[in-house]
């Protein structure tokens, strides 16, 4: 079950498969790690180019609304503009294990390109409330299963991957996707978005411009236990995805929009909560940043005009919203790490306090 299946008020049209997927190219693998009591957890794989081209560097920015988290790679991707390789979520303490894993795929599958430094883009969520995230679960392994996972087309919810053990409203969160189509002139462009959805306090949480928060504000055993992390806590991680042609700085920009789209769904940013998003455009190949061979040439970049960027700003904000939507919708009710219990989002009240109202 999706966002849009339960009849919500959503903005804009989306691509074949609702999904970050629907950008040519990309595609998305995951690692579900689901053990005893205390292992929920896992690893997310985004391609940002099919694997064949994945050492093929693409145009990107990247935006931090709120610096308590981490994203490997980020200096880079300020410095150049550009992003390459597969872009791995995990959780707080599995940024090592996935950053190696990369690592060990890339000199597997591109021996030539990891003769190379290699700085992957890593990012985080903490799911320490149902997992054992101190335990060592996530292994390089899991990292690499995730990116041979990694595929085209529809895309798995909720509590799958990086977003296993994830939380989101004090409901079960995790990992969720949609896309919109942008009209061009002639053209037409897909922009996607994918985020692990692990923050936002109950109280707080309002779908499709309804604050349903305090509706729902019944069985809430986050903010019920007497534990350290306060309500809000935990983090969110973006990643957009377009093929339209775009500059490092229009990236940047695009990255900069997610808050306005994860705000809809109802969050003020803890400071509890890492915020950091990664917007990349595949619509230019750059030159791979490897030592210079050859004769030296140039790059020739071919981009949207700046005042024309407006539709591809509201694809962000509308394609983050119903992410999250998405990933509150999937997930069900999990229990965990000392028999802490994460309900799913009560789904029947959601239509009759939004929709049928």
């Amino acid at each position: 079950m999706r966002a849009r299946d339960l009849g919500l008020p959503l903005t804009g049209d989306t691509g074949p498969h609702n999904a970050i997927t629907d950008v040519p190219g990309v595609e998305v693998g995951y690692t579900t790690l689901v053990a005893g009591d205390d292992v929920r957890t896992g690893v997310t794989a985004i391609l940002p180019r099919a694997r064949e081209d994945v050492h093929l560097p693409c145009a990107a920015g990247r935006f931090s609304l709120n610096g308590n988290g981490e994203m490997t790679g980020s200096a880079l991707v300020d410095e150049i503009g550009s992003v390459r390789l597969p872009v791995l979520i995990t959780n707080t303490h599995a940024i090592g294990p996935c950053h190696r894993g990369v690592i060990d795929w890339v000199a597997r599958e591109k021996p030539a390109v990891a003769e190379q430094w290699l700085l992957p883009v890593v990012a985080e969520t903490w799911d320490g409330y149902l997992n054992d995230i101190n335990g060592p679960h996530v292994q390089a392994e899991h990292a690499i299963a995730a990116i041979d996972a990694a595929a085209g087309g529809p895309v798995a919810e909720g509590s799958v991957g990086g977003g296993t053990g994830m939380n989101c409203y004090a409901f079960k969160g995790g990992s969720g996707t949609s896309s919109r189509i942008v009209h061009y002139g002639q053209d037409s462009y897909t922009v996607g978005a994918f985020v692990q959805a692990n923050f936002g306090s109950r109280k707080e949480l309002t779908v499709c411009g309804v604050p349903v928060g305090t509706a729902l504000a019944d069985d809430n055993p986050m903010e019920d236990d007497d534990w350290l992390v306060p309500p809000g806590a935990g983090s969110v991680i973006a990643v957009i995805a377009t093929d339209a042609p775009l500059l490092p700085g229009q990236c940047t920009a695009l990255a900069r929009r997610v808050p306005l789209g994860l705000a809809r769904t109802g969050t003020t940013g803890s400071h509890f909560s890492g915020d950091i998003f990664l917007a990349f455009s595949t619509g230019n190949v750059l030159t791979p940043s490897e030592f210079p061979q050859g004769d030296p040439g140039y790059d020739t970049l071919r981009h949207i005009p700046w005042n024309r960027m407006d539709d591809l700003f509201a694809a962000v904000v509308h394609s983050v919203e119903e992410a999250v939507l998405n990933a509150l919708v999937a997930a069900e009710t999990m229990t965990g790490r000392q028999g802490r219990r994460s309900p799913a989002l009560p789904v029947d009240r959601l239509v009759d306090l939004v929709v049928r109202r």
